[in-house]
Order: C-alpha cells, then sequence, then structure tokens
C-alpha cells in the first residue's frame, strides 16, 4: 500500500507593484487631505500679509502670482495694539494653568478610581461620568453669580477655575479608563518590592499612562485656546482672551481684514504649532488601548 504524500500550495503573495501603487495611493489621498485642510490657514496667513486694497480687489490667491505685494505691515501694526498684546498673554495664561490643573488632578483621581478601593468609589465616578451630559450653558449663570460673591467674577483665575472644573469629568473620565488597562500583576510585584501607592504613581502608572496624558493635555488646551463663551461672559476688559479681542475688533471695524486677518491667524498658529509638535504623542494617545 503506497501513500502519496501532499505538499500543501505555496500561498499567493499579491504582486509588489500592486502593494506599491496601493499603498502610493493611500499616501496621495492623504496628502490631498491635507493640503484640504491646511488651505484655509494658507489663505488666512496670505490675506494677513496683504494690504486692505489688495484683498477688496482680488483674492488671496492672487498673491501666489504676484509676491511682491506681501509684507508684515499687518503684523506691525497688530502688534503695537497694546490691547491685542494683552489679550494675547491673557489667552497664554488661561490655557496653560488650566491644562495642567486639569491633567494634574485627572490623573491623580483617574488613577484613585481605578486602582484604589475607598466607600463609595463606583457611585462617585458615576457621579462624575452624569457630568459629561451637563452642558456648559446651564452653568455659566449660577456659577457667574457665585464668582460675583466670591469675587473671581472678571478676572483671570475665575477663567481658570471654571474650565478646570467643566474639563475635569471628561478628563477623569478618560485617564480612569486607560489607568484601568493596566496589567493588575505589575501594580502587585511593586507594592510587593515595598512601592507604596505614591511611588507607584508617579513611576509605574504615569509612564505608562504618557500617550493618553498627552492626548487629553493636547485637547484640553485647544478647547481652552479656542473658548470665546466662556471668556466672553467671566472676563472682563483687562482679562479677556485674544478670541474675545478679536470680536470686540470685528464689531469696531467691521470687515477690515488687514486687522481681522493677522489677529485670527496669530490665535490660529499656535494650536498649529502645539499639534504638530505633539502630533506623535496624540496619535499614540489615539491608539492607546486599541491592541493590547
Amino acid at each position: 500500500m503506497t501513500t502519496v504524500q501532499r505538499t500543501a500550495a505555496p500561498r499567493r503573495r499579491p504582486p509588489r507593484a500592486s502593494k506599491w501603487l496601493s499603498r502610493g495611493a493611500i499616501q496621495v489621498f492623504l496628502a490631498v487631505i491635507g493640503l484640504v485642510w491646511l488651505t484655509p490657514a494658507a489663505g488666512l496667513f496670505l490675506s494677513s500679509l496683504r494690504t486692505d486694497t489688495a484683498n477688496a480687489n482680488s483674492g488671496w490667491w492672487q498673491a501666489l502670482a504676484a509676491p511682491g505685494q506681501l509684507s508684515f505691515d499687518n503684523y506691525t501694526t497688530l502688534l503695537k495694539d497694546s490691547g491685542i498684546v494683552q489679550a494675547f498673554w491673557n489667552t497664554v495664561l488661561i490655557s496653560v494653568p488650566t491644562t495642567v490643573a486639569v491633567v494634574a488632578i485627572a490623573a491623580l483621581a483617574g488613577y484613585a478610581f481605578a486602582w484604589l478601593d475607598f466607600p463609595g468609589r463606583d457611585w462617585i465616578f458615576l457621579l462624575v461620568v452624569a457630568m459629561l451630559v451637563v452642558p456648559v450653558q446651564i452653568g455659566l449663570l449660577p456659577v457667574a453669580k457665585m464668582f460675583g460673591a466670591l469675587g473671581l467674577f472678571g478676572s483671570i483665575p475665575g477663567v481658570v477655575l471654571f474650565h478646570t472644573a467643566y474639563g475635569l469629568p471628561f478628563a477623569i473620565f478618560l485617564l480612569r479608563n486607560f489607568f484601568a488597562e493596566i496589567p493588575k500583576e505589575m501594580l502587585e510585584a511593586a507594592r510587593m518590592d515595598g512601592g507604596g501607592e505614591w511611588r507607584i504613581f508617579s513611576q509605574l502608572v504615569l509612564p505608562l499612562g504618557r500617550p493618553a496624558i498627552a492626548s487629553l493635555a493636547i485637547f484640553q488646551f485647544l478647547w481652552v485656546w479656542n473658548d470665546m463663551l466662556v471668556a466672553l461672559l467671566f472676563a472682563d476688559n483687562d482679562s479677556q482672551p485674544l478670541t474675545v479681542a478679536l470680536q470686540s475688533q470685528m464689531r469696531q471695524f467691521g470687515s477690515n481684514i488687514g486687522v481681522l486677518a493677522p489677529g485670527a491667524f496669530l490665535s490660529l498658529i499656535v494650536p498649529l504649532i502645539v499639534f504638530f509638535v505633539f502630533q506623535r504623542q496624540f496619535v499614540q494617545g489615539i491608539m492607546a488601548g486599541s491592541v493590547k
């Protein structure tokens, strides 16, 4: 009796040319999407470098054919405006402390909700999650009255405190879920080695949670930097950020592109720089937890 040995047919690999073509098509598609996304920013920048007459007579793309009409005179004029300069620094003084406070408090709370046992932990976390559905508009009037009684209304600390309070529910929810995915065995091993909770949090949990923390910091910074509603209500003329100052300029100068375009681009360039500098951490944070 003879046996016939069958050999498995080798798998056919896709041709290398088609693989390169598909990858090239994806890269071209992504490049087109990126170009479309950056076109408004480029148009705003070119408009800010043109005179009012040039902007009124032709579109911003005409500057590509006649680059000699571009100059930084509008920025020079804008930066001589003490109100705009003060508004820019007010925006920094509002955005940076808010981002630091939200990330620091949310990291501590997220670790506590994920790995510490205390009475009412689950119910308190459910309360935090329930606060995510509360619109910010509901709290404007009550908080404004409270800030008026405390002497915080119309000040930078008041705006920072409001943004911090309303940014914490989402931040705690995000970091708690991320910290909960850390293997329990790692924390138990650290405790067996004599590590306290603070040492475990600072030397183990925080480094592992860096992608999520970086993504949260980017989101929080962009939300606060671009906010106008809260600042319009809680900030006065001395503490107003750049968004409110530009809105005031728009009411005063109407459609004066020579004033509004440089200010708008100045407000836009900082979030763009933050995003491009930390884009790797942002992508890692988005992908965190998707692959175990």
